[in-house]
């Protein structure tokens, strides 16, 4: 998921907490089944480890993650590999690899000209000779060239293993990334996706899996075509957040790719409305909002991006009401998880105080169903 480098701030703290006591010592929570809300490693440990990593992966876990979270793209020869895209130089040492000099390209990428390797042209033992590096400039960098790009068989594995190891279910969450690209390239990322889930005994609703993506035809597929259970979520974008608070939508963020090419108007914002809301309700269980979708704000300064010798300079901005979304998500049967949430103060809004557990609890007492988050830890913590 996206939004790097999203600076937020706002004016008034949090409302009366939805995790009460009532005659017992056990939280209540405002949450679809009334279960306290799931930590979703966003990529692992992010915050601390270069991400889609399985050192990540296993931080998250060690520190409680209830899932782990794959963006799943395809190698040349139709491996599923972990990276949040399907260019690697963000994320990797590959170029600073004279092996693969040559392999940088252009490419379309959903309607936008990109430049850079791509992991549709490299074969599995290729990945595996590069390593994954820190994509923030402002977060750890020792860590960079050490760990390899993992494969989700691997992930799998990792999770079946920790599950036992752990006593506790440790589920797996991932993400086809721009499927419509790779389709156009005849890289079956959906059903190799469903291949594996379906060899792990996971290809059902009862597994451990929630499936997400920001196209809509391949989830429809999922459920129609494939005939499968297993739960899916309808990521939900947007571009910016102006400074009255509105959602800003444009390309690529404005709306599905898919809806692109087969000419449906329907915005990402189009489907939080109600009619939205019950058109996703037809394919899928959840939806994974971006945060201003449920928590929006007011712009008073813009804030100045970080750079690799200069942090990043807050907004200040001011709280609105929260949004009805996750209500009306829940009288669908539409659970919500939202993204992303970071701890440095960048990411925070002014009334958190630099407290990011100020927002986790924003949110619990909103109702959210689940947190992508690069921080475990600070997720879990909250919730106590």
């Amino acid at each position: 998921m996206k939004n790097y480098l999203f600076l937020f701030a706002t004016a008034s703290l949090l409302g009366a907490s939805s995790c009460q006591d009532d005659d017992s010592q056990s939280p209540k929570y405002l949450t679809l089944d009334g279960n306290p809300p799931l930590v979703i490693a966003h990529r692992g440990a992010s915050g601390l480890l270069p991400e889609h990593t399985l050192e990540a992966y296993q931080r998250a876990i060690d520190q409680g993650a209830d899932y782990i979270e794959q963006d799943l793209v395809l190698t040349k020869d139709k491996v599923l590999v972990c990276r949040h895209e399907p260019m690697l130089s963000g994320t990797t040492n590959v170029a600073e690899l004279p092996l693969f000099a040559g392999r940088k390209t252009t490419k379309m990428l959903d309607g936008a000209s990109v430049t850079d390797w791509f992991v549709s042209d490299f074969t599995l033992a290729e990945i595996k000779t590069i390593k994954a590096k820190q994509a923030l400039p402002f977060r750890d960098q020792q860590f960079n060239g050490l760990y390899n790009i993992p494969t989700f068989q691997e992930v799998i594995d990792l999770a079946k293993a920790q599950s036992t190891a752990k006593g506790r279910t440790i589920g797996i969450y991932p993400e086809t990334k721009h499927p419509t690209f790779h389709e156009s390239l005849g890289l079956p990322l959906t059903s190799k996706l469903l291949d594996a889930l379906t060899a792990a005994g996971w290809n059902n609703r009862e597994a451990p899996v929630f499936v997400q993506s920001f196209e809509v035809g391949n989830l429809r597929a999922i459920r129609d075509q494939y005939k499968s259970t297993v739960k899916l979520v309808q990521l939900i974008d947007a571009d910016d957040v102006a400074d009255n608070g509105n959602i800003v939508l444009a390309a690529p963020y404005a709306q599905p790719y898919d809806f692109v090419v087969a000419g449906d108007a329907r915005t990402f914002q189009d489907l939080t409305t109600d009619a939205g809301l019950d058109f996703v309700k037809t394919y899928a269980d959840g939806i994974g909002p971006w945060k201003p979708y449920i928590q929006p704000y007011t712009t008073t300064t813009r804030a100045v991006a970080a750079t690799p010798t200069t942090p990043a300079i807050p907004a200040i901005t001011a709280k609105l009401p929260a949004t009805t979304l996750i209500e009306r998500a829940h009288q669908r049967g539409l659970f919500v998880h939202a993204y992303t949430f970071r701890n440095e103060p960048q990411y925070l809004l002014t009334p958190y105080q630099s407290d990011p557990a100020a927002e986790y609890k924003n949110f619990y007492n909103l109702g959210l169903d689940g947190v992508f988050s690069d921080y475990t830890a600070t997720a879990v913590a909250a919730k106590q």
